[in-house]
Order: C-alpha cells, then sequence, then structure tokens
C-alpha cells in the first residue's frame, strides 16, 4: 500500500509531547512492513536545522481566507525517520521559532486556525494528486486535531483514498469561530451539529476528522470505550457512540520506538543492560548517575534507598495535584527520594520547587524538558509515577517497562492496557510488571506508593517484577500490522 500519514510533529523534526514520538516511528514500521509511505508536516522555522538532503518538489498556489498563498513542498531527509519527509512551506504561516502552536507569551498563535486547516487543504491536494508528484497514496492517515481537515476535506472527492482519523487526546477539540469556516471554504451545509462540523457555535476541527473519516482509531483498547462516557469524550460522546456501534471506533495500542527506548543500545544512559544480561548492577549504576546531575548523596546508603520518577506535564490531567498532596507525607514518613521533571503551570512549578528546597536530598526537581534527563530517569530511577486522570495511551509507562522500572498507575486508558498489577496472585504467577490504583484519590495513590516501597525491600520478588517489566514487547511491529489490517478492510 501507498500510505500518506499527515502530524503537526514528529521526532526527531520537532516535538511537544508524546503525537511526535508516535509519528516519528509508525512510519518507519509501515516501511519495515513493505508499504511505501511518506510523511508530511509543516515547515515550522525549526526544521529546518534538523533535515538535510532538502529539494523543493512542487510549487502552486492556494486560496484561504481571501488570500493566495504560495506553498512549496519539500523534500528532506531527518535522523530516526526512515521514510521520505514532505515539509509544507507556507513562510506566512509556519515560519515561525519554537513551538509549533504556541507564541512566545504563552498562548496560542491567533491563525493557528487558517494554518493547521491549509495544513489540511495541502494534504488533501497532495492526496489527490493534483500537485504534480504523480503519487496517490491509497490511504491517508492523520493525526489530532490538526489534521482533522483532511479527511473532511477528502470525502469531497469522487476518486479518492480511504482516510483513517487518530485521536490521540479528546481533550484538544481544535475549536474556532464561523468565521474561519467560511474562509476556508468549507461547504455551508457542514455548518451542522448532527453531520457536520460546528459544535456549540464554533468549528471543530476534531469532529471534522470523526465525523468525515472512513474509520476512527484511537491510541488504546481501554481509551476507545472511555470516549464513548461523557467524562471523556468533551461533548461529543453521541458521535463517537455511533461511530464504535458501526464499527468505525479501533483502539489500537501505540509501541514505542525500539531504536530510541532500549536500554540495550540507548546513547544517552552511563550503562547498557538487558533483562537477562547486567540489570541489577547496570540500574544501580545508571541510579548514581541521574542522581549526580542533582549533587546528590551517593553513597551505598545513599544508593540503597528507593527513587521515584515523574517526566511530563506538570497539569491536573497528568495527575500532579495528586503528587503534591501526598509528596510532603511520604518525605515525612518514608526514605524514598523523588525526581521530578517537567513543566506546566507556573503554580505547580514554584509548589515544588519550594518543597524541594525543604527536601534538598530528597525532592529533586527539574523545571523544563530535557530528552537525556528523561532517559537517565527511566534508566536511574527505581520505579516511575504516572497517576494520570486520563491518559490515552501514555508513553512513560511503556518506557518504564522496558527499561526495568515498574510504573505506579492510575487504572485509565492505555496505562489499563499495558501494567499488570502487583497484586498477590500476579506476584504468585509472575505476571506483575508494576503497580495499579483505581481511585484518583491521595489515600489511593499514597498506599500504593508505600506497597511499592515495601516490596522494592524484597530483593528477589522485586528483581522478577523489573524481569517481567522487561520481557514484554511494546515496539511497533505488533501495533502497525494492527492499522495495516484496519487500511486493508477499507
Amino acid at each position: 500500500m501507498k500510505i500518506l500519514f499527515a502530524t503537526s510533529e514528529a521526532h526527531p523534526i520537532i516535538k511537544t509531547g508524546g503525537l511526535a514520538d508516535v509519528c516519528g516511528s509508525l512510519p518507519n514500521a509501515y516501511q519495515q512492513l513493505k508499504h511505501k509511505v511518506r510523511l508530511v508536516m509543516p515547515a515550522y522555522g525549526d526544521v529546518w536545522e534538523k533535515v538535510s538532503q532538502v529539494s523543493q518538489i512542487a510549487d502552486f498556489t492556494l486560496t484561504s481566507c481571501g488570500r493566495n498563498l504560495h506553498v512549496r513542498l519539500h523534500k528532506a531527509t531527518a535522523p530516526g525517520i526512515d521514510v521520505p519527509v514532505w515539509l509544507v512551506d507556507v513562510p506566512e504561516l509556519f515560519y515561525r521559532p519554537g513551538n509549533p502552536y504556541l507564541a512566545p507569551n504563552g498562548k496560542d498563535w491567533w491563525d493557528n486556525g487558517e494554518r493547521f486547516g491549509v495544513f489540511a487543504k495541502v494534504v488533501a491536494e497532495i492526496a489527490m494528486d493534483r500537485v504534480g508528484l504523480k503519487w496517490q497514496p491509497d490511504v491517508v492517515h492523520s493525526n489530532d486535531w490538526q489534521t482533522g481537515l483532511v479527511p473532511a476535506w477528502l470525502s469531497l472527492e469522487a476518486e479518492r483514498p480511504r482516510t483513517v482519523f487518530t485521536i490521540h487526546n479528546m481533550a484538544y477539540a481544535g475549536l474556532f469561530p464561523k468565521s474561519l469556516f467560511e474562509g476556508l471554504g468549507l461547504p455551508s451545509d457542514w455548518w451542522d451539529p448532527e453531520k457536520g462540523v460546528e459544535f456549540y457555535d464554533n468549528l471543530s476541527m476534531l469532529k471534522a476528522g470523526i465525523q468525515m473519516a472512513d474509520v476512527v482509531t484511537t491510541v488504546s483498547p481501554t481509551y476507545a470505550k472511555e470516549i464513548t462516557y461523557p467524562e471523556y469524550a468533551y461533548g461529543l460522546e453521541g458521535l463517537l457512540i455511533q461511530r464504535a456501534e458501526q464499527g468505525r471506533l479501533v483502539g489500537i495500542l501505540n509501541g514505542i520506538d525500539q531504536t530510541v527506548w532500549n536500554p540495550k543500545i540507548d546513547p544517552m544512559i552511563y550503562r547498557h543492560y538487558t533483562a537477562e544480561k547486567g540489570r541489577v548492577a547496570a540500574k544501580k549504576l545508571n541510579k548514581k548517575d541521574m542522581l549526580s546531575f542533582w549533587d546528590c548523596d551517593i553513597s551505598e546508603d545513599g544508593l540503597a534507598v528507593p527513587v521515584i520518577g515523574f517526566v511530563g506535564r506538570l497539569v491536573p490531567q497528568k495527575g500532579i495535584d495528586l503528587i503534591l498532596e501526598v509528596l510532603p507525607e511520604m518525605l515525612e514518613e518514608t526514605l524514598a527520594r523523588f525526581v521530578i521533571v517537567g513543566t506546566g503551570e507556573a503554580q505547580t512549578e514554584y509548589a515544588l520547587t519550594e518543597l524541594s528546597h525543604q527536601y534538598p536530598d530528597r525532592l529533586m526537581v527539574y523545571i523544563g524538558y530535557s530528552e537525556p534527563l528523561a532517559h537517565k530517569v527511566e534508566a536511574g530511577a527505581d520505579m516511575f509515577l504516572m497517576p494520570s486522570r486520563f491518559e490515552p495511551c501514555g508513553l512513560n509507562q511503556l518506557y518504564s517497562l522496558a527499561y526495568g522500572t515498574p510504573p505506579i498507575v492510575h487504572s485509565t486508558g492505555g496505562l489499563a492496557d499495558t501494567v499488570v498489577n502487583a497484586t498477590q496472585k500476579n506476584l504468585a504467577t509472575g505476571a506483575a510488571t508494576g503497580f495499579v490504583f483505581f481511585d484518583t484519590s491521595r489515600h489511593a495513590l499514597k498506599s500504593t506508593l508505600l506497597h511499592a516501597i515495601h516490596l522494592y525491600g524484597k530483593k528477589r520478588t522485586w528483581q522478577k517484577i523489573q524481569k517481567t517489566a522487561m520481557q514484554q514487547d511494546f515496539g511497533w511491529a505488533k501495533s502497525a500490522q494492527q492499522y495495516l489490517d484496519l487500511f486493508k478492510t477499507l
């Protein structure tokens, strides 16, 4: 099959979150399974320094919001991405530094609606082979609200590719005023809450993808069920229930890029290891290396104490408020240390920083995101904390399993699908890979943390949990095949 893969970000070219990790590695998996793939994304200002072998392959004009836009399409290569990258170059929309979605003041770019509306239109033109490439895909796979209008535009075409739209997070709907709907030239009968893209007097690009795609996928089987419930659907439960009843809503678990997240070859960690070889000694050395970043006590006594890591956005979705509620008690009542890496709401950053000043050798905080430090935490922490209120798939718990760092998770979305709770029964059968709590309360989180710390003291049991976790295979091959099987049904 020929597959056109449309995304607003892809690691290592540009990344704001897990979407980029998925979109940087799933196209590779398609190609490894012998399919012809092209990855298409906007040419943001910071993209050019991450790509090489750039050449222009198309040049055309598009009308949007009352003006003619000159579009250049460039072909490029990027390290770690095995498929050709097609960059949509519209300088007045995309040639801006920094975050793809946010202005330097931290607020959304004022014209995000036009930016991604135009991007979607360009993708549709490429898919219909109208830009002079003499290449038409069999399937267009688009991702999240930024590409929600891709299946919408294509639904207007007669001889078109099949369309698949993947929801990575229902919380971001891509809402814009009716003036944008009109400016983009969308059909007037689409301004309809039942059969169109209108959502409470706004254009919803997420709804457009769900409404118009041949099939909708999301990134874990449990999340596919959860988004048909009002508390997870953000007002779109009726449409999602309809898609599920039609057999057009499918949950396929994300994989991880095992060329990047693999303790056997990871260049960012101090000592390599596998489930079978060197795991115990290497984890200890990686722990020492990680703690030395904060100038901590790395004596034998200091290294004997469990370290619990967190890497992620410091927002309520990720349960950071629950962590802040239990941290003072955990620091007072146990010897455990905590390492937190992330950025988010200012008051949360301040609260964590203040608490770290009170417990300088017990709570280590890094405000910001550092890819090398994220790898060091996965390899050096003894357990990984992920108490998300909702988590469509989650990748960090998969990294943690791969690195033998048992995750502590709330039972939701992909976390429920991937972590086997260390109950007495699962420990007895050797199935346990981590720790799961079922209620988003401080009490549930605290008791689960205490249970994990207790088992950490039982070396043989702990090493069995670690080894079982590392023996799980969450590479992309299986998930990519599930997508391809789905494509064939279209």
